[in-house]
């Protein structure tokens, strides 16, 4: 992994801004749409999210999560996956509080909020020129019977701790290796 590698996909990730974030909840995976928000000085990815659902208490069970980011009109994509803590650290959720966020809370002082912290382990992107180019690039590879240029695919492992799971399952106490 280059820095450039590293800086790019967090970039990726702080321009797309949506995600889906899917977790293991003990018999499936599940996913839904969240708003995120990359801290790439802090290695990591936040989410505001209400401590009375279900998924808060399947992301403590088991933490491993995958975040997978797309902006399908500018040919940019990233999936990384990590491990997530809840917290319910007031500064951190006024710190993280936008207007976004009143459409599921009042304010930032609701007990319902939580902040789910994603520290990535490993990601990969993919950044391809602009749709028209991608098109343009796939007619003349056909037309000259090669293969086109599809843009930049990097996979990056950050350097954190690595979490392991004894079980290799992302079930029971955590270990750093």
């Amino acid at each position: 992994m280059s820095d450039s590698d590293s800086g790019r996909l967090w970039y990726l990730m702080e321009s797309i801004r949506f995600c889906m974030l899917s977790n293991w909840n003990g018999s499936d995976v599940r996913s839904r749409p969240m708003t995120a928000v990359v801290r790439r000085k802090e290695g990591a990815i936040y989410f505001l999210m209400d401590v009375r659902r279900r998924k808060v208490e399947d992301i403590r069970k088991k933490p491993r999560v995958h975040l997978a980011f797309s902006h399908p009109g500018r040919q940019k994509y990233v999936s990384l996956h990590g491990s997530a803590e809840v917290s319910s650290d007031r500064m951190k959720i006024n710190e993280l509080w936008s207007v976004g966020a009143k459409v599921w809370w009042k304010t930032s002082d609701d007990p319902n909020i939580c902040v789910i912290k994603v520290t990535p382990i490993e990601g990969e992107y993919w950044d391809s020129p602009r749709t028209w180019i991608s098109n343009l690039t796939v007619a003349f590879a056909l037309l000259f019977g090669r293969h086109p240029y599809t843009g930049e695919h990097r996979k990056v492992t950050f350097q954190t701790e690595r979490l392991v799971w004894p079980d290799g399952l992302g079930t029971g106490n955590l270990r750093t290796t």
